[in-house]
């Protein structure tokens, strides 16, 4: 199990050091090998076998974490087309365990001992010795039946990392790869950013549902969580690039069919209450598509967000319909409405979008907003009204837009 987990956090801790030179590299899991990095085309850059023993002994020139190790490149090395030397990605061992002296291992090392003319020779001697147990046999033999050439390129990709941190040693590493200082919220910032990961993980390794499957996971998408953290305990405000101004008449002619517009119609808001709403639903729009577009912000927070504001929403809107009954007017029924509406405005404008800093009070009530237009196609979790029979009416809204 420890061996799993490892992986899992061996996965993390690389993507956060390559995010320093690379910040498009991509991780994937359990495809090809242990752990892939990938550009942006996806093609794979390096192929990674993760291996964790508790006790830190010697690497074995005939175990099986070596050659079940090669065997498996072999493998994945065949649903690629056949890459020439510039192409091949880069095959990595990374074990807990310590390599020998004068073992290929140490040939194979990315230090000055590297040598892959005599790593290929030792390998080969290895191999093919009649003697080897039986449990590699076969990844052996497999690695004997490549021409000498492919075995040539195949040493020439393969990169040994021994004596790697064990499980308990990974923290304070990965602490330092994210650019987490030292502080009294370091350790709850780092626990934050690795129970995202993990529900990133399970994604990875997710392959029957393809709603929840991820196919990777960016340097840009762990960086972006890492500032929404860190941005939380030290109170960082998101960039605001938007200027409001008024928007014009076309702009506005733009929404007139949307279910955001329709839904205010519904209350009987003027037409120039219209047009202020809309302002800051149009800008709310571009800026959290900028937000995520350059990665200052991740689609999951954006989520957890809207939760938010549909809460304070079915607050202002249970206070105000808990004891309304057939008998009340439709004139009524507006003023209630534009009561809801008012009420959840004010709630929204201080709803920050990261925790712990200030958003400018447009973002959530252009937001709130925006939820009111998914209202006839969102998730019950998320669908919003003003007119107290607005579940009603949004689901013939063409037929209720003049009433």
């Amino acid at each position: 199990m420890t061996g799993y987990l490892y992986q899992c956090e061996l996965a993390l801790l690389e993507l956060a050091r390559r995010s320093w030179h690379d910040p498009t590299v991509e991780v994937r899991m359990e495809l090809l090998d242990d752990i892939e990095f990938l550009d942006p085309d996806k093609t794979p850059q390096e192929l990674l076998q993760a291996k964790h023993r508790e006790a830190a002994g010697p690497l074995s020139e005939t175990g099986k974490d070596f050659w079940r190790s090669v065997a498996s490149w072999i493998d994945a090395l065949k649903h690629l087309s056949d890459p020439s030397d510039a192409a091949m990605p880069i095959l990595r061992l990374v074990s807990t365990q310590t390599a020998p002296a004068d073992t290929f291992f140490r040939y194979l090392s990315a230090g000055p001992e590297r040598d892959e003319t005599k790593a290929l020779q030792r390998m080969e001697q290895v191999a093919g010795d009649d003697k080897g147990p039986d449990t590699t046999a076969k990844n052996r033999e497999l690695f004997l039946n490549l021409t000498p050439a492919r075995r040539q390129e195949l040493v020439r990709a393969i990169t040994v990392n021994d004596a790697a941190p064990v499980m308990s040693d990974l923290d304070p590493r990965l602490a330092k790869e994210l650019g987490i200082t030292p502080s009294d919220h370091a350790q709850a910032a780092l626990e934050e950013i690795k129970g995202w990961w993990y529900g990133m993980a399970v994604k990875l390794l997710e392959r029957k549902n393809p709603q929840r499957m991820r196919a990777s996971v960016s340097a840009q998408e762990l960086m972006c969580r890492r500032d929404e953290v860190t941005g939380r305990y030290i109170g960082k405000n998101l960039p605001i690039t938007e200027t409001l101004r008024n928007l014009t008449e076309a702009e506005i002619a733009g929404y007139t069919d949307r279910l955001v517009v329709t839904q205010m119609r519904w209350i009987g808001l003027p037409d120039d209450e219209v047009a202020m709403h809309l302002r800051d639903y149009h800008y709310a729009r571009a800026q959290r598509s900028e937000w995520l577009r350059t990665f200052k912000i991740t689609p999951e927070r954006i989520d957890e967000y809207e939760s938010e504001l549909h809460y304070e929403w079915e607050t202002a809107f249970r206070r105000r319909t808990r004891r309304l009954h057939d008998g009340v007017s439709e004139e009524e029924r507006r003023s209630i409405g534009q009561e809801i509406l008012d009420a959840t405005m004010d709630r929204v404008a201080d709803t920050p979008l990261r925790p712990g800093s200030v958003t400018a009070p447009w973002i959530g009530t252009g937001s709130a907003h925006g939820l009111s237009d998914q209202a006839a196609t969102a998730h019950p979790d998320r669908q919003l009204g003003w007119h107290p029979d607005y579940k009603n009416r949004c689901k013939n809204p063409d037929e209720t837009q003049e009433q």
